[in-house]
């Protein structure tokens, strides 16, 4: 347990029954922020959110970062929160926060797909639509991150892509049994550019995103935009809307038709298409700004 905002809510919703908790914010190493000669920058998974949103340097480097640490739940929630549990929560979807039948809590169907799915994915084709509810894993992921973990079995390094994950329905992470997320690495070449994190709510503070974007350009040039609150993972948009973005022969009439190439799969379910549209609105901002037709997003 880091700050506990997600973990003990879950034990009072009895969705967790753990025998025991580990308070593992008396580690210095899981609270320390490490910069390299080389410009990388590591950060203990039990920094709270609101030491990263309020960091200077951090701010002039990964902005983008910074910004969706800023963008989480409120001031309290941001000084209890920690990076690594903003990570690793579990979804908000009503039908598992409410204990139905459903894949996270042992059963083999999605009663959202005909119910109640206002708030959920509209990519991917399930078999659960809950999304994933991390802000940091959005900006992360479009920033290169690496995660540092740990267990008893040894340590090793993972991308926040392999780590986060819908390929097993009934979890949120990869992580082996025992291992915990103990850090994460920013690379220097990610560092700086432009970047930006947008967060659309429903409303305007402490609240899980409808649809948020992560668009960075590095300084070689090249393009990360990737989608949050319409899937089970952060969503990457298409490699060659990326590649289009970083030709630098990006006109305003190719915006459009980017989007709808970024757009293609989406599936949107029958109470949550407006997220296409707010999807579509951040993308075309998004584009623009690292295609450096806007001076902001």
């Amino acid at each position: 347990m880091g700050g506990g905002t997600d973990l003990l809510v879950l034990v009072e919703e009895g969705l967790a029954q753990p025998s025991h908790l580990v308070d593992i914010r008396g580690v210095p190493e899981a609270r320390a922020i490490n910069w390299s000669s080389s410009g990388s920058v590591t950060i203990g998974a039990a920094v709270e959110l609101s030491t990263i949103a309020g960091d200077s340097l951090l701010r002039e480097r990964f902005p983008a970062l910074v910004e969706a640490c800023a963008a989480v739940g409120t001031p309290a929630l941001r000084n209890m929160g920690t990076l690594g549990g903003n990570l690793c929560q579990r979804p908000r979807c009503s039908y598992f926060r409410n204990g139905f039948a459903c894949w996270k809590t042992g059963a083999h169907s999605c009663p959202a797909e005909q119910g109640e799915n206002r708030q959920l994915a509209i990519f991917g084709t399930g078999p659960c639509r809950a999304v994933h509810p991390s802000d940091t894993a959005v900006a992360l992921l479009a920033l290169d991150a690496r995660l540092h973990l740990a267990s008893s079995a040894g340590q090793r390094t993972a991308s926040v892509g392999e780590v986060i994950s819908t390929s097993d329905p009934t979890r949120e992470t990869l992580l082996r049994p025992g291992e915990l997320i103990v850090a994460v690495e920013l690379p220097a070449e990610a560092s700086s550019g432009t970047q930006t994190y947008t967060k659309l709510m429903q409303r305007g503070a402490w609240d899980f995103a409808l649809v948020s974007l992560a668009a960075v350009r590095h300084a070689d040039g090249t393009v990360r935009l990737v989608l949050g609150g319409v899937a089970g993972s952060p969503w990457e948009v298409d490699r060659s809307v990326e590649e289009q973005c970083a030709s630098g022969r990006l006109a305003e009439d190719d915006v459009d038709s980017l989007v709808d190439r970024a757009l293609y799969d989406a599936h949107p379910l029958d109470g949550n298409e407006y997220k296409v549209v707010l999807a579509r609105s951040l993308l075309r901002r998004g584009i623009r700004f690292v295609a450096g037709l806007a001076k902001e997003p």
